[in-house]
Formats: structure tokens, C-alpha cells, sequence
């Protein structure tokens, strides 16, 4: 349960940071990389104060990561093909 409970928190952090890389997009990707690298680490973070195992901790930041990063891929391009078809 708190593998869980870590994924959904993480879920919360990797929307936020879709947020504030939406709000600062015209920064450099210098700043966007270490934006990146610090919401990595508050993920990580976060989750190891629930999960108290870093091995169990990387493997949750890492699936929650692969699973934003997809479910954020398929938003952004498929949704705008299928909203063409339906107007």
C-alpha cells in the first residue's frame, strides 16, 4: 500500500512539474534540465519518507516516471488527431 500511496504523490509531482515547465517555456533547456533534476529529486525524496527503502524507492520514481511520461505522450498526441475527427 504505501508503494502505492508513494506512485500517486509522485503522479501529483510529475504534473506539477508539466505545469512549471508549461509556465516557463521560453527558458533554456539548461534551466528546464535542472528544473528536471530537482523534481526528480523531491519525487524521490517523497517517496523514500513513505517507502523507507531506496532500492523500492528508485524502482517506484522510475515506473511513475515511465508511466507520466507515456500517459503525457499519448495526450499530447492523440487527443488533437481525435478532436479533428469528432468537429
Amino acid at each position: 500500500m504505501k508503494k502505492y500511496v508513494a506512485f500517486l504523490i509522485q503522479l501529483m509531482v510529475w504534473s506539477s512539474f508539466t505545469l512549471v515547465d508549461w509556465l516557463s517555456k521560453r527558458d533554456h533547456k539548461e534551466y528546464k534540465i535542472l528544473m528536471f533534476a530537482v523534481f526528480f529529486y523531491l519525487a524521490f525524496i517523497i517517496a523514500r519518507s513513505i517507502v523507507k527503502s531506496k532500492k523500492i524507492t528508485l524502482f517506484v520514481t522510475l515506473f511513475s516516471l515511465a508511466f507520466y511520461l507515456s500517459f503525457h505522450l499519448v495526450l499530447q498526441n492523440f487527443i488533437p488527431i481525435t478532436f479533428l475527427f469528432i468537429v
